[in-house]
């Protein structure tokens, strides 16, 4: 985990949010999440304070609403699921503007957009404060598994190499003047998934021929052992200690 990888999501800044370690984040951000799936459907006051509080998140890590929402865009397909499910979903019915719909549907589709958009914002809020190789560190220092850690490494890491390889290719296809226009074309795209897999292949054993050179036996060295401090922890502990009051209030009240 030497260098650092940048990624889209993430949007460089200074907050009080940016700064804590990585593993305060995700202990944070999977606890949020997991009190949201706890929170009864029916408690619709409770997932809009939850959004209030997602709000309150950004705006201490000086993330602007566009650009939270522009990431949104993710959950679309889990949107379109939601929406079919008044539609095909049995039990009683209810007519809305002419319409026949479920009421368990209904419910299920406020369900699965609710704790879904929440639980997305969540995570694009980890994502957007936090760098790929911090998320990585921040995995080992919970204590993961290290061999899904190195997975993890590795497939960041090699799908930046796949994918500019890749654009090469693409850019040597294009300097020869093919164009991809129909289906008479597809055996050389087929051809060129081919080369791109023997190449990435043997790209991957010579990176591991180099690594078990230089004494490489299934661990990866720890070269940034990241600690927290109370504060760091209490700091992080607010979103989900605040979202665990409002979900024992959606259980009682």
């Amino acid at each position: 985990m030497g260098a650092g990888h940048a990624h889209t999501l993430y949007r460089h800044g200074h907050s009080p949010v940016h700064d804590l370690p990585p593993h305060c984040k995700l202990a944070a951000t999977f606890a949020f999440v997991l009190v949201v799936v706890s929170t009864p459907r029916e408690a619709v006051w409770a997932f809009g304070l939850y959004a209030v509080l997602i709000a309150g998140a950004a705006a201490a890590a000086r993330i602007p609403a566009g650009f939270l929402l522009r990431r949104l865009v993710i959950e679309v397909p889990f949107v379109a699921f939601a929406v079919l499910m008044p539609f095909v979903a049995e039990g009683e019915r209810v007519d809305v503007l002419g319409t026949s719909l479920s009421v368990s549907g209904l419910w299920g589709a406020w369900n699965v957009l609710a704790k879904g958009t929440l639980g997305v914002a969540a995570s694009v809020l980890l994502a957007s404060t936090t760098e790929l190789r911090a998320l990585l560190l921040g995995l080992q220092r919970l204590r993961l598994p290290p061999l899904l850690v190195q997975i993890a490494s590795f497939m960041i890491r090699y799908g930046d190499v796949v994918t500019d390889e890749l654009r090469r290719m693409s850019i040597a296809r294009r300097s020869r003047g093919f164009e991809a226009r129909g289906v008479r074309h597809w055996g050389v795209l087929a051809k060129t998934a081919g080369a791109l897999f023997i190449r990435s292949y043997e790209r991957g054993e010579r990176v591991y021929l180099a690594m078990v050179s230089r004494g490489y036996a299934g661990s990866m060295p720890v070269i940034d052992d990241v600690t927290a401090t109370r504060a760091q922890w209490a700091y992080a502990a607010v979103l989900p200690v605040t979202a665990l009051a409002v979900c024992l209030m959606g259980w009682t009240l």
